[in-house]
């Protein structure tokens, strides 16, 4: 039904939902559909099950369609085709007496089917403008096949490596987490969601799910008010400023209580406190999984979860089967249930759904703007700035073309490997391999023999277990590893392409042991024993202990899971065409012991003095240091850059003035290449313990060899306050260190006074 059908209708005919908006046409259109609207019709809205099962040719007869057809349904996921989507939204908006249209989501979360790297290697480009052009280009596609709504980005800061979801974000440190949080909402929705190529973002999960209790999913969370505030928050709050349309609560516990059913986190925090006017989605039955927390059975908890400011239930139909019994005993008041359908209905108007219920259901666009080769040259490019160099002893790399090069292991020629987690829709067949990359990067220049090498682990049962829906053929443990000593003993230098297979990370793929699996940990003993220099070529959702690799290998290449066009950019990485310019967004442990481990912890009473001298009676270990491996921050390049003497402008600085911290770096190298200057500060004395340092600004600067460039930075008071004890936003008058540096364990330090 299109807007102009109902505008006519009387604004008192839903007074009592009524909502403040600066959009007094949305009122009143909304304000007549919902007038005309039955209980069951509004309960219908704010119902969302799977359409996953659906096949073209069923729809028309299937059990979707006659709940749409009965206005049970207000949106669907997981159907993918423009086709399919097209016949499901006739059917909503010419089959039915409202003719509301559907919103259709899907999890689009690093690519539709031009595939991008994982969220976590994406922030390892400490380039939001990166970030963005990958979410548009992202969003164009999805919504060319018929999606208007995608449930990304997941913004949960992560601190524990174990947890598989760690893969998915950006990152430990809630300042660049932010940046990069706002610039996946302005790449989806950009300017307003008017386009037919702008969806809705869906902002993920609210609120620290990144937090789970022993790096294992769906498990509690548990945490204080402070450490909410200035830990884990951020990320979350720099999505609603930019506006974004939807945020789905999460799995776990808040204060003991389900994110779906707190109301402090979902009213009192989210609306009230930050001003939300978008709608709250439940994750996978999260209303119906609360009887599992013991917290309330499908009744009680559809009720708790509709009165804390849930509006959408994800495929539970707790509110669709429940809340007209609860509105009869008086257990909900219909208003309460207005104000969810309202705000879902909102969403649909400020996505166009209304004056074009098919904007997203144009078949040529289907056929034109998916998996172009523009897109997948975007993505080549960008895939190549998430690589992180960790190690390049002796600058083995880049490598030398005119070498026979030996390229071993289970990940060097896995199409259905390249891209990672959450990219099940694509199609893998068109996906380019290390070797592949290789091949056609080189050409007749230099010989190439590959060879498996091994099995992702010894284990038949526990690589099952790992690899989940994409495993890798399995062959004979001995014979691959023979075949691969032959094939390296013929070579010049061994690239090992060697990690976690995709489904080793994401949702549900926690692990206790964070080294690479033992089968292949035991090719590569085998292969450094033959002296030769050995190349990894890391695939990894996640941080990993790579305390052996870093002492025995060559050289180290994180190439995390690069998308659609990894082999490509692989390649353009070894072979120097593109000089790696990653850098560490999470820090790798020496042991799973220290877990989690991250940069910015509070200094104790008995700091350890890390790497000094051993002091029992200090917080540290007997048998491991408390220093990372790689730290926050980190990442070599193929060339040099060299520090200056950083100076301030002023040793006090007025509450309502500015300092400006400067330092020159040089690059003494052979190659011009991009570094990232990182500024910390830290807080000496404050009303609550602050971390020991803290991101406050970075700058990615191109450098040519042999120049310098002076990097500045400017602070103010707005960028030395936090969350008190009171929970105030302030700055303290006091002491402060600022850092700069390469990363977050080399770094320069002045002291100034904040007056």
């Amino acid at each position: 039904m299109s807007k102009s059908l109902i505008l006519g209708v009387s604004l008192l005919l839903c007074t009592s939902c009524s909502t403040p908006s600066v959009d007094k046409e949305m009122d009143a259109y909304i304000d007549a559909l919902m007038g005309k609207m039955t209980l069951r019709e509004k309960l219908g809205q704010m119902n969302l099950p799977t359409g996953g099962d659906l096949e073209t040719g069923t729809i028309k007869n299937s059990g979707m369609s006659e709940a749409i057809r009965k206005q049970e349904v207000g949106g669907i996921l997981n159907v993918k085709g423009v086709e399919k989507i097209y016949q499901l939204q006739r059917i909503a908006v010419e089959e039915t007496k409202l003719g509301i249209p559907l919103i259709v989501g899907a999890d689009v979360v690093h690519g539709y089917e031009t595939i991008f790297p994982i969220p976590l290697a994406m922030s390892c480009t400490w380039d939001t403008m990166l970030v963005q052009k990958a979410a548009r280009i992202a969003a164009t596609e999805a919504s060319a096949d018929g999606v208007s709504w995608t449930y990304s980005p997941m913004v949960d800061i992560c601190k524990d490596a174990r947890w598989g979801r760690i893969a998915e974000g950006g990152g430990e440190d809630p300042y660049l987490g932010s940046l990069i949080s706002a610039a996946y909402i302005k790449g989806y929705q950009g300017e307003a969601m008017k386009n037919n190529d702008e969806i809705m973002a869906c902002v993920k999960h609210f609120a620290f799910y990144g937090a789970s209790e022993a790096g294992r999913d769906y498990n509690i969370c548990d945490m204080s008010r402070n450490r909410m505030y200035n830990d884990y928050m951020m990320p979350y709050k720099a999505a609603v400023d930019a506006g974004v349309g939807s945020i789905m609560s999460s799995f776990n516990t808040v204060d003991g209580i389900p994110a779906t059913a707190n109301k402090w986190l979902l009213t009192d925090l989210l609306r009230g406190e930050w001003g939300f006017d978008g709608f709250v989605v439940t994750d996978y039955n999260s209303i119906g999984e609360m009887r599992s927390h013991g917290y309330a059975d499908i009744k009680e908890a559809s009720v708790k979860a509709l009165l804390a400011g849930t509006d959408m239930d994800m495929v539970t139909h707790g509110f669709l089967n429940q809340m007209e019994e609860a509105v009869n005993n008086g257990l909900v008041d219909e208003k309460d249930v207005d104000k969810a359908c309202r705000r879902i209905l909102e969403a649909k108007y400020n996505l166009g759904l209304f004056d074009n219920p098919y904007k997203y259901c144009d078949s040529i666009r289907a056929k034109t703007e998916i998996f172009t080769a523009e897109n997948r040259k975007a993505a080549r490019e960008i895939a190549a700035q998430t690589f992180v160099l960790l190690k390049n002893e002796n600058e083995i790399l880049p490598l030398d073309g005119k070498k026979r090069i030996a390229l071993i292991g289970p990940m060097a020629d896995q199409q259905n490997n390249m891209c990672g987690t959450w990219s099940m829709g694509c199609p893998t067949d068109k996906h380019v391999t290390v070797l592949q990359g290789l091949k056609t990067a080189l050409g007749d220049k230099a010989t190439i023999r590959y060879a498996k090498g091994s099995n992702i682990y010894f284990d038949e049962q526990t690589e099952k277990d790992a690899t989940g829906v994409r495993p890798i053929k399995r062959g004979d443990n001995k014979a691959l590893l023979k075949e691969a000593m032959t094939v390296a003993q013929a070579s010049d230098v061994i690239v090992a392409a060697v990690g976690e297979c995709s489904e080793m990370s994401g949702e549900s793929a926690s692990r206790t042991q964070i080294q690479i699996p033992d089968a292949q940990r035991a090719l590569l003993e085998q292969l450094v024993s033959l002296g030769k220099p050995v190349v990894v070529v890391l695939f990894t959702g996640r941080p990993l202990d790579l305390t052996w690799e870093t002492t025995n290998v060559d050289a180290i290449l994180n190439v995390w899971f690069a998308g659609s066009e990894a082999g490509d950019a692989i390649a353009d990485v070894l072979l120097g065409k593109v000089n790696p310019s990653g850098r560490l967004t999470t820090t790798f442990p020496r042991s799973v012991g220290q877990v989690p481990i991250y940069y910015n912890s509070m200094r104790t009473g008995r700091p350890d003095d890390v790497d000094k001298h051993f002091n029992r009676f200090v917080s540290n270990y007997i048998d491991e240091r408390t220093s990372s491996l790689y730290p926050f921050g980190y990442g070599l390049s193929y060339t040099k850059f060299e520090y200056g003497n950083m100076s301030i402008s002023t040793e006090e600085m007025p509450m309502t003035g500015k300092l400006e911290v400067s330092v020159p770096v040089t690059n003494t190298g052979n190659l011009d290449g991009y570094e990232t200057v990182q500024l910390y500060i830290h807080d000496l004395y404050a009303d609550v313990v602050r971390p020991i340092k803290e991101l406050k600004g970075f700058k990615k600067v191109f450098i040519k060899k042999g120049q310098t460039e002076n990097v500045t930075f400017k602070i103010t008071a707005d960028d030395l306050k936090y969350y008190n004890s009171e929970l105030k936003y302030v700055a303290d008058p006091g002491e402060f260190d600022v850092m700069v540096g390469p990363n977050s364990a080399d770094l320069q330090v002045k002291k100034f006074i904040l007056k």
